[in-house]
């Protein structure tokens, strides 16, 4: 299973992760700035599965790049971060899907994220969410069912004794935490590309969510090799993994969509503007210049 990388390849995705890492932490932040600070300079119903879903990128873009990139660097990773990592990783994963099909719900509905008492159910749906994925992410920690995959970057679940435990487990996960969700997704896109959603528009501003399908289309994207890696080892009665490349590109695509959505969110242009209004424009000065006499000279 250890396999070392060809020294070519290792520093390619070192100079990867890098960089996804470095577009994740500043992209996200700035999001978050851009977002408290300059709210109201852009229309946003729904901001409670937005910041849900950039503190999910942000984390991994603070924990779980660099937790492989220091694997890439120093071959590996050890006890007890090789655990925590292996639960974060999939609560972010988690928390990511549940918040985009909260945002998918709001907009069909036209649910504010406050002042509305169907908000409060909205609000739990996000941590429900990020609640499961710690509680799924935990039970292979609990039954020491982890190790560091060279090819994934990071440790990882590997099953090496029963196939059922393997089939309960990654069933009732997916079941849960990404089925549903995904479910939600697909219906509520459906539904709202057919016209059946309340309008949402102040004064016929657009509102942030109207990014919402490149946020679905981006999470797609990047998740389609986790899924199909798991897949794979759902079909395979010996427990044999996916193949390394295919193990490694789902890490790289999962990375990218940490660092995808910032960009997504300038896409909108009164977001945009906020956000570059905030870094360039200066502050005007406190007091305006008031004229309070006038004098006359005789030439």
């Amino acid at each position: 299973m250890e396999r070392p990388w060809p020294e070519a390849e290792r520093w390619l995705l070192v100079a990867v992760l890098g960089m996804q890492m470095l577009m994740g932490v500043v992209g996200n932040v700035l999001v978050l700035l851009v977002k408290v600070m300059g709210r109201s300079q852009f229309c946003c119903r729904y901001w409670l599965p937005f910041f849900s879903l950039t503190m999910s990128d942000l984390g991994c873009s603070l924990l779980i790049i660099p937790g492989s990139l220091l694997a890439m660097l120093t071959g590996g990773q050890k006890s007890p971060w090789c655990e925590v990592v292996s639960l974060l990783k999939f609560a972010f994963i988690t928390s990511s899907i549940g918040s985009i099909a909260i945002l998918c719900v709001q907009q069909l509905i036209g649910v504010a994220s406050t002042r509305s008492p169907l908000s409060v159910v909205m609000a739990a749906g996000c941590l429900a969410s990020w609640v499961t994925g710690v509680v799924f992410g935990s039970v292979p920690v609990v039954y020491t069912w982890i190790r560091y995959d060279p090819a994934e970057m990071l440790c990882a679940v590997f099953w090496e004794n029963s196939y059922s435990d393997m089939l309960v487990y990654i069933l009732c996960a997916f079941s849960i935490c990404i089925f549903l969700p995904f479910l939600l997704i697909i219906l509520c896109s459906l539904l709202i590309a057919i016209g059946c959603h309340s309008s949402c528009n102040r004064n016929g501003e657009a509102d942030l969510s109207s990014v919402r399908p490149l946020l679905v289309a981006s999470y797609m994207l990047c998740y389609t090799p986790f899924v199909a890696s798991e897949l794979i080892l759902l079909g395979r009665m010996d427990l044999s993994l996916a193949p390394d490349w295919l193990r490694t590109l789902s890490s790289v695509m999962s990375y990218l969509d940490c660092s995808l959505n910032p960009l997504i969110y300038c896409s909108h242009q009164n977001f945009r503007e906020a956000g570059l209004a905030l870094l360039w424009t200066r502050r005007k000065p406190l007091t305006e210049p008031v004229l309070t006499s006038i004098t006359r000279y005789d030439m």
